[in-house]
């Protein structure tokens, strides 16, 4: 590799910079970047464009604003329906469920079969665009959730006046009981005949009756099942904290700007050449359903006050400006990778590779944005964008594997946020873990292992309990061992070092310092402090982790590297922070602890030295490469790095690979310095869409549910590592990049830095720095 410019000292530089930003912190998003030319400009090529309507919710396009999430499509017969989903809405099963369906229907019905049908997914607003029909019978459709407001709006335009009806067609009508239940379903036993250790009951929505010039619909939790049964088997009934189900309540409410109330499940919209339907959506918690209605009606008279077409600018503004954090388009050396344009290539399914690793970036980027900032994390099985199965068809909540939490599979659409500038979207999964749980993972510590600090099961609900069927249903005051009887993850302890990796990944990309101080270095804390006091050392002093395990792979482990590679990563960076943001008693703890850790783990194959999944490792359970941690999530074994050699024979001889779902294999490729491998990894990955759906970017299921988040999540951050990586105050573009491809990139770095960039047929031939004093931390890897 070449330096092209002269590294500055990394502590000067952000003591410096942290000096002259004693006034409100601007983000890197919010720095303006000056460059020839524009990077929103290519994103109209990766618009999904459908030239005929959809048989069903298969063919469904999705759109969201963060909390409110949509399947949309028109049926052939010209009526647009939509589930809609919310990050909140859990039922008093704790299952994250829909919060119903809406119909829209035009009087007269179009003429079938739809002619000059056109659908497209405009990416830049946010918009689900729809045109059918010829001359005076054309019909346009608009929809979108307003990306700042708790709404859902339906625009209908045509050349003659029609009535348009709005229904609200429910799937949970009557009480009945599941007849299967998911892994982290809080009633799976396998002890018993039907898998169940009660009957899973599902509640009925309520259809509100007799509202004026409007219809809606509601689901009240009357009921919790979970949270006192959890507590009560798992021993932590004495941590005090509001039942988070009991008096949960959401639905929607539908209105229009010319309504004629037909009756309570259909809304009339009078004979006009344009209609607007409003379909407002709320969760309120806790909270009895008149109260729920009362604040739906403030919520309604709030959004109301402001005009639809000034909501409309905002809603556009927050895209443009979402777009405009980052970008990554890449095109074939040979050419532009574009086929004929974006109609054809979205049209008639253009394999090009560039294309589709390109369009797939896109649209997983705006699959995150759609349901990526609400109350809590991101379902790795499916996000809110899940369609009823073929096996359940009348049951729009399934999810395989069901409404609980695993860490591992959690991370994964989050890795790739910081380089992505897009901080807003990773505050529900820091909240969640890093703020609500900690009292609780605090008391539960303490409770089980008799001391300090915290560690962060795999497996959680989303209040912190564990899965039943992981902890087990043998009472807590029966059993000696108090963990979880499930052997997959009973001593994985890896998520609390990746949860404090990620929060300083965090604060080193925006130098928030308030973060930094409340939320990253509590955690750090708590974390290191169980490490500390629950392994005990040998003669020399080295702490000796046993029991343990390497993720869910290897069962019987000594020194397991996930685990050994956070707590080195994370110590070295916490060393790393300026003296002032830190205390003497912080050093002087973190420097013990990094002094008593044992080294990596290694082993010798044929003579070659490689990473090991641990210092002593047996029993395999499952498919992961422990060993590869090191590389990532760690970071410590990897381009610019000592011993990469290590990496690659690991990596080489690993015993389980793959490029699809969860599977890290392209990432490790992309840290590894290894373009040809990534390259190959990352197009297959970014065509194996699921056969079921239209939209091109629904992957699955995988090892998961669709659309795959693991999956998605995974292909982001190998694009994104393949050109630009990072450590410390050092830049490295190119690092992983194919000769034979071209790309325009936007994209960020710790501090507060801004890279924009052309790279031509594996050369970079253009680079602008924000700060300009960045530009001396900058490694270009040359064609090799």
């Amino acid at each position: 590799m070449k330096k092209i410019f002269a590294t500055c000292s990394w502590i000067a530089w952000i003591c410096l910079f942290q000096v002259s930003a004693q006034g409100p912190i601007q983000g890197p998003a919010d720095i303006p970047i000056q460059a020839a030319g524009d990077g929103i400009g290519p994103l109209a090529t990766y618009n999904v464009v459908w030239d005929s309507p959809s048989k069903d919710y298969n063919g469904s396009m999705p759109i969201g604003n963060g909390d409110i999430a949509l399947n949309a499509w028109v049926e052939e017969s010209g009526d647009l329906l939509f589930y809609i989903a919310k990050t909140d809405s859990w039922d008093d099963n704790g299952r994250l469920v829909k919060v119903g369906r809406v119909r829209i229907s035009l009087n007269p019905k179009p003429k079938v079969p739809l002619v000059a049908f056109r659908q497209t997914l405009q990416l830049l607003d946010a918009t689900m665009s729809v045109r059918y029909g010829e001359g005076n019978g054309a019909i346009n459709l608009k929809l979108w959730v307003d990306a700042n407001l708790p709404v859902i709006r339906v625009e209908v335009e045509s050349w003659k006046p029609t009535e348009a009806v709005a229904s609200i067609e429910l799937w949970r009508t009557s009480r009945y009981q599941l007849p299967t239940i998911e892994v982290s379903d809080v009633m799976l036993d396998r002890s018993n005949k039907d898998g169940q250790h009660a009957p899973t009951l599902i509640e009925p929505d309520t259809i509100l009756e007799k509202q004026p010039n409007r219809i809606g619909w509601y689901h009240h939790n009357n009921k919790s099942v979970g949270p006192e049964l959890c507590a009560e088997i798992q021993g932590v009934a004495g941590f005090h904290r509001p039942d988070p189900l009991l008096h949960r309540t959401f639905g929607a409410l539908v209105t229009a700007d010319k309504p004629d109330r037909i009756d309570d499940k259909n809304l009339k919209s009078l004979s006009s050449k344009r209609h607007v339907f409003n379909i407002y959506v709320l969760t309120k918690h806790p909270a009895k359903p008149q109260e729920w209605l009362r604040a739906m009606d403030e919520t309604i008279k709030d959004i109301g006050r402001k005009p639809l077409e000034a909501r409309r600018r905002a809603h556009e503004q927050w895209w443009g400006q979402f777009w405009d954090r980052s970008w990554i388009h890449v095109t074939s050396g040979a050419g532009s990778g574009r086929g004929s344009g974006d109609v054809s290539g979205t049209l008639s399914g253009s394999t090009d590779d560039t294309f589709s690793v390109s369009r797939a970036y896109a649209l997983q980027r705006f699959i995150n944005a759609g349901a990526g900032r609400g109350r809590y994390p991101i379902k790795f099985n499916g996000s809110l964008f899940t369609v009823p199965y073929q096996e359940r068809p009348g049951d729009a909540d399934y999810r395989q594997w069901g409404p609980g939490y695993w860490w591992q599979n959690t991370r994964l659409p989050y890795i790739s946020m910081c380089a992505s500038g897009d901080f807003d979207l990773m505050q529900p999964l820091l909240r969640m873990y890093g703020q609500d749980l900690m009292p609780f993972f605090r008391y539960r510590t303490r409770l089980y292992l008799k001391h300090a600090g915290i560690y962060i099961p795999e497996c959680i609900y989303f209040w912190g309990d564990v899965f039943s069927e992981t902890y087990g249903w043998e009472p807590f005051e029966q059993r000696t061992d108090k963990l979880q009887t499930s052997g997959w993850h009973k001593w994985e302890w890896v998520s609390g070092p990746e949860l404090v990796f990620m929060m300083l990944d965090r604060y080193e990309y925006s130098l928030e310092e308030a973060f930094l101080r409340e939320m990253a270095l509590p955690a750090a804390h708590e974390v290191l402090t169980f490490f500390d006091q629950h392994y005990p050392t040998d003669a020399s002093g080295t702490m000796v982790m046993h029991p343990a395990q390497a993720v869910e792979t290897w069962w019987d482990c000594t020194n397991p590297m996930p685990e050994l590679a956070g707590l080195h990563a994370v110590t070295e960076r916490l060393l790393a922070l300026p003296e002032r943001l830190t205390t003497a008693e912080q050093r002087a703890f973190w420097t013990r602890l990094r002094k008593k850790l044992p080294a990596l783990p290694t082993r010798e194959v044929d003579g070659k030295t490689m990473l090991a999944p641990a210092a002593k490792f047996a029993d395999k359970k499952n498919v992961e490469n422990p060993e590869l941690y090191a590389v990532f999530p760690f970071r410590l074994i990897a381009v610019g790095r000592p011993n990469i050699e290590w990496g690659r024979e690991a990596l080489e001889r690993r015993l389980d690979k793959g490029d699809f779902g969860w599977r890290q294999d392209d990432i490790f490729m992309a840290y590894l310095g290894l373009a040809d491998a990534a390259k190959q990894n990352l197009v297959s990955r970014a065509k194996n869409v699921n056969k079921e759906s239209r939209f091109p970017a629904f992957w699955g299921p995988n090892y998961d549910w669709v659309p795959d988040q693991d999956h998605g999540g995974v292909l982001l951050k190998t694009l994104q590592a393949m050109l630009l990586q990072t450590d410390g105050m050092k830049i490295y573009l190119c690092p992983a990049w194919p000769k034979d491809w071209n790309a325009d990139f936007k994209l960020h770095a710790p501090f507060r830095t801004v890279i924009r960039g052309t790279v031509k047929q594996g050369k970079l031939e253009k680079l602008e720095v924000l700060p300009e004093s960045r530009r001396g931390d900058v490694i270009l890897f040359p064609e090799k």
